[in-house]
């Protein structure tokens, strides 16, 4: 997954339209390295596209505007290709947050759980 697709599935995950973002983006006032200047609304968009390379200078205004710490934006531990996923990776990254906090024994508990889910799971795919 590219940079500008975890912006997009982060902008979705949240509930912000591009036309937010983008609008966000610009009071932020960012100046690029290599003009000075604030990048256009043509820019961003191109940048959200995909049709221009993000400039790391943004970084931080993006993970600003989307409430999250810069590094979220090149952390691909979970796969967000599939709808299936989409739907679901909120979820996960809200329990990976949360296991800081879970002692040892209750972490262990799930595990068993959850290895028993994925045993009746393999057991029903190999049936058919």
């Amino acid at each position: 997954m590219e940079v500008y697709e975890k912006i997009n599935y982060i902008m979705q995950e949240k509930k912000i339209a591009k036309k937010d973002f983008v609008s966000r983006i610009i009071a932020l006032a960012p100046k690029l390295k290599t003009t000075g200047e604030t990048p256009t609304e043509q820019t961003i968009y191109r940048y959200l596209n995909g049709q221009r390379e993000l400039k790391i200078e943004l970084v931080p205004y993006i993970a600003e505007v989307l409430e999250v710490d810069e590094q979220e934006l090149f952390r691909f531990d979970i796969e967000y290709a599939c709808e299936y996923n989409l739907r679901y990776s909120k979820d996960a990254r809200e329990i990976l947050e949360l296991l800081f906090y879970v002692p040892k024994p209750m972490i262990e508990h799930i595990k068993t759980v959850m290895k028993k889910y994925k045993q009746t799971y393999t057991d029903g795919i190999k049936e058919l």
